[in-house]
């Protein structure tokens, strides 16, 4: 019996010294189980916010592309022009952009002398001044200057300090005429720099030509 008191005595001392071993190693479980809970919480939130702001950046880059490329075609829609319309292209500049023939022949060629942002520039510009939406004039305008102002762009515009500030201050609140003094100094530009090379270009005197000898025709 004594023995047996005793055997029993031991196994609660045991059992009562591995109870608080066990205790512990449970809530360190607990508490591993509980960052781990945190910590996979935190990466699903971060990864589900890092998708959706992806996705809205993507949305609005499709949508900038799109805005490009719906107000600048590669070229204007027009019917083919006659010898008389051709011929009057020679008369003035202003003959020559009031046709939609004739500003996609000189686009034409500004393309040869890799200066044909000038006339896309002055196309969105045109553009703009149509629009009475003022949240797609706040867009438009944004795009033009991220196009043809902006140094950083590739088909930025050549146009002097004055001009350029006075862009600036437009742009904090844009309107249909946020680039009209821009307009006017690159169509002033085509028109004494690009203007002469053009009638005198292939490109001009082909067309001229080949509607000569449609006209003699029988």
């Amino acid at each position: 019996m004594g023995s047996e008191r005793m055997e029993m005595r031991k196994r609660q001392t045991l059992v009562q010294q591995e109870m608080p071993g066990s205790a512990q190693p449970q809530q360190g479980d607990g508490n591993r189980g509980s960052n781990a809970c945190c910590f996979c919480w935190c990466c699903c939130c971060s990864c589900s916010c890092l998708t959706v702001r992806n996705e809205d950046d993507e949305r609005a880059r499709r949508m900038s592309q799109e805005a490009r490329g719906e107000s600048l075609p590669n070229c204007e829609e027009s019917s083919k022009p006659t010898l008389e319309e051709v011929q009057s292209w020679g008369q003035s500049f202003d003959k020559l952009m009031k046709s939609p023939a004739g500003r996609n022949a000189f686009r034409e060629f500004l393309r040869t002398e890799y200066s044909e942002e000038n006339m896309l520039f002055w196309l969105a510009c045109e553009d703009l001044k149509k629009e009475v939406n003022k949240n797609l004039v706040e867009e438009k305008a944004k795009l033009i200057y991220e196009d043809y102002i902006s140094i950083l762009s590739p088909k930025e515009v050549s146009l002097d300090s004055r001009v350029r500030e006075v862009i600036n201050r437009n742009m904090l609140d844009p309107t249909p005429h946020t680039f009209d003094d821009a307009q006017l100094q690159i169509y002033t530009l085509m028109h004494r720099d690009s203007y002469p090379r053009f009638m005198n270009s292939a490109v001009y005197k082909t067309l001229l030509q080949s509607l000569t000898d449609t006209s003699s025709e029988p």
